[in-house]
């Protein structure tokens, strides 16, 4: 039994999330289902983290193991031909030892989330950013945004339906930068709670507006109740971008 690391792209717009789903498609159904094709095996994935309906990743970090003797080229190129056309890639393959995990292994993710700042409505970007139409203040914001830094209790900024065991979390990074009418919040952090990251992106972009103080953010954090939240932004803008191991790079 070989175990496989595969680095994988996707857009989340078609799919339920990226865990399997009763109801709705997903992204683990769609390699699980491909590599059953390939190998034969009833596989299952394993990933660094779960994302919601209409988030997309860049490298989400995951791993199967498979009884048939493969290549990981070969292992790469033959799932992307049987997931096709599904939104699916991986666009990396390495053995692994069998104590690697994709998720347990994983001691940090790192998430980005793209907002489109002009009048005009979306062409291009059209399900893969939140369009704000009104002049939002980038400076104002990554100014609340190191409110959020550090160790604290998420309790504000988690979903209803979070099975985290523990609402407390050490956020690493959340910068916001401005690239023309582009805003870039970068987030990293250990681990995230469920919808942290939508839920911090939208109270910050009530700051942006100038519907919030910028000492706001920090209250509603202090509140540590879903209540004092703003908003939740919408899936589509959000995107995984790295999962970090100990034998690997750690520059988010």
């Amino acid at each position: 039994m070989t175990r496989f690391a595969l680095t994988v792209e996707f857009d989340g717009g078609p799919f339920f999330g990226l865990q399997r789903q009763a109801d709705g498609p997903s992204v683990q159904q769609s390699i699980e289902e491909a590599a059953h094709a390939v190998t034969g095996e009833q596989v299952t994935l394993h990933s660094a983290g779960r994302t919601d309906s209409g988030v997309h990743a860049l490298a989400m970090r995951c791993h199967l193991d498979v009884a048939k003797d493969i290549d990981p080229f070969r292992l790469m190129q033959a799932l992307n031909a049987k997931m096709r056309p599904d939104p699916v890639a991986v666009i990396h393959c390495e053995e692994k030892p069998d104590d690697w995990h994709a998720r347990f292994s994983c001691i940090g993710r790192s998430y980005e989330y793209r907002i489109r700042n002009r009048r005009a409505p979306l062409t291009l970007e059209k399900g893969r950013a939140w369009h704000i139409a009104r002049p939002l203040d980038a400076k104002a914001m990554h100014e609340a945004a190191q409110a959020l830094v550090g160790s604290h209790d998420f309790t504000t900024f988690r979903s209803a339906h979070c099975q985290a065991a523990s609402p407390l979390k050490t956020l690493d990074r959340l910068d916001v930068s401005r690239e023309g009418d582009g805003i870039i919040i970068r987030a990293a952090a250990r681990s995230f709670l469920h919808h942290q990251v939508r839920s911090m992106v939208g109270c910050l972009a009530l700051v942006g507006q100038g519907s919030w103080r910028i000492d706001r953010l920090a209250e509603a954090l202090e509140a540590q109740d879903r209540a004092a939240l703003g908003l939740n932004a919408p899936p589509e803008g959000l995107y995984f971008v790295k999962a970090t191991y100990p034998e690997e790079d750690r520059t988010p």
